[in-house]
């Protein structure tokens, strides 16, 4: 989370002085922001291996992702608000070394919960490692020219960073181990905190209220709720008591959250952020587009390694195409917004989307990856590059200085929790729509041959239900930007650039 009014602790000349070691700055900032970017994509390839070594069952297997992505999204605005307060150096290598223990219990994992709890970990020190990386960024290069290159290479990182850890998640669960997807951490920690200690200035803001405690803990045990609420009904199905009363506890927190936003002095989303009607709009599509797209790599990888026998090496090296789509939709969709405005670009981008997701509906067990896998997988990429850049310009325009950090944070916040939730509903009805298909198409017979064809076949229908619910969430994402969004060039032109950070 950047601010307008950041002090330097440590500036002894003029206020605008640049740091002569900046450069060398960026490169600890930049490995720290690849270690977060690395940890989204290389346990992903390592799933099936993992869900095997620690008997985690398939409704359960999303918690490694939902575990580290709800308290990634929940805190991410309260995680900037530290940093920015306690000081970013600081609370960056706090969070680093937090990062480590993290993904040390979670590579030491003896079971299922073990892994979820080092997971959620993870993602509680990553919401504070986030901002403090971007702001750290912001506070270091003060030149606008300079700033416009280091963001370059930030964003270079970051889309790099994410294709990396697709390949090194196949190589390290092929060789040492899926345990080493985790403890590769370890290293690139303590690297980036020698570096930071000795490289790295320390700045923060001046603080001007409380860190609003209540607004975090409503938020995040309101989503949590919501999370559990969606697993229960895979269980014990939607009428169960368990389901209904953790849907029903979940919203009274939000709404609870709601209102200790709107009464308190300094709170952690205030409300006139996500009342903007173009703002709002971009919110509820990333939220949307968040909540449809996290799950659907989780499928693809069980499809890949568990019915078409891939290695988890060629897994990631099947993922690759994505990273390069969204590269690519992003370039000419930043072009098409200057012409056009994000009011055309986004819905643009979604339509991609439903298509690539409507397209993976059609698998089959028999489906080839050249022919069937990678359109669908060109046509997704590219739609989201269109959506990622376009959803963060309108999201940043006419925000002033007091209320910048916050808007950025939460075109990631927004993704992240609709990833947490998406995974988790996703997953319920995959889990439901294959128990269905295996109870009325048995095993034509004992032999192992049958049982593993009838399972496949089973799996495979499960991931198409999840594939359609996650092309009616894009839909849904279609109609609310036609709705909603109605920016057009000249607010491209005016809003300033944002990265990512999860």
């Amino acid at each position: 989370m950047t601010s307008q009014t950041t002090t330097d602790l440590t500036k002894s000349g003029a206020a605008d002085a640049l740091d002569p070691r900046r450069w060398i700055a960026l490169i600890v900032i930049g490995a720290a922001q690849l270690m977060v970017v690395l940890d989204a994509t290389i346990v992903n390839v390592a799933l099936p291996t993992a869900a095997t070594a620690l008997k985690i069952g398939p409704a359960d297997l999303q918690w490694v992702i939902t575990a580290y992505a709800l308290p990634f999204g929940a805190l991410l605005l309260l995680g900037g608000r530290i940093a920015d307060y306690v000081g970013r150096k600081k609370i960056l290598m706090i969070s680093l070394a937090g990062f480590a223990i993290a993904s040390a219990i979670g590579g030491a994992a003896n079971g299922e919960i073990m892994l979820f709890a080092a997971r959620a970990l993870q993602g509680a020190f990553a919401a504070m490692l986030a901002p403090a990386t971007l702001s750290m960024l912001n506070t270091t290069f003060r030149d606008p020219k300079e700033r416009a290159k280091a963001f370059a290479t930030f964003g270079a990182i970051a889309g790099g960073g994410a294709a990396v850890g697709l390949v090194l998640g196949g190589v390290l669960t092929d060789g040492p181990g899926w345990r080493w997807c985790l403890f590769v951490n370890i290293p690139i920690s303590i690297a980036v905190i020698i570096g930071a200690r000795f490289i790295l200035t320390e700045s923060k803001t001046e603080q001007t209220g409380g860190y609003d405690v209540a607004g975090a803990v409503l938020a995040t045990f309101g989503l949590g709720s919501l999370v559990w609420g969606f697993n229960q009904a895979a269980k014990e199905g939607w009428g169960s008591y368990k389901t209904f009363g953790f849907l029903i506890l979940a919203v009274v927190l939000l709404i609870a959250f709601v209102l200790v936003e709107q009464r308190i002095k300094n709170p952690l989303l205030p409300m006139r952020i996500v009342l903007n009607r173009n703002r709002g709009g971009s919110y509820l599509v990333g939220l949307l587009v968040g909540t449809g797209l996290f799950a659907v790599f989780l499928f693809l990888t069980l499809f890949l390694q568990d019915v078409k026998g891939y290695s988890p090496t060629s897994t990631g090296l099947a993922f690759l195409p994505f990273s390069a789509g969204v590269i690519v939709g992003a370039g000419v969709g930043s072009q098409l917004v200057l012409r056009v405005g994000a009011k055309i670009v986004i819905p643009a981008g979604l339509a991609l989307g439903v298509a690539g997701l409507l397209l993976l509906a059609q698998l089959t067990p028999t489906s080839g990856y050249a022919a069937h896998l990678l359109p669908a997988l060109l046509l997704i990429s590219v739609g989201m590059g269109f959506i990622f850049m376009s959803t963060t310009n309108v999201a940043l325009h006419g925000v002033s200085v007091e209320d910048s950090g916050v808007a950025s944070a939460m075109v990631n916040t927004t993704q992240q929790v609709g990833g947490s939730l998406g995974t988790a509903l996703l997953t319920t009805f995959f889990a439901s729509a294959l128990a269905k298909y295996a109870g009325t198409h048995p095993p034509t017979g004992s032999d192992p041959a049958s049982v593993k064809t009838a399972i496949n076949a089973a799996s495979v229908h499960g991931y198409t239900v999840a594939f359609y619910w996650a092309a009616a969430f894009f839909a849904a994402a279609a109609v609310a930007s036609l709705l909603l969004i109605n920016a057009g060039k000249h607010e491209a032109e005016e809003a300033e650039p944002v990265m990512h950070i999860g």
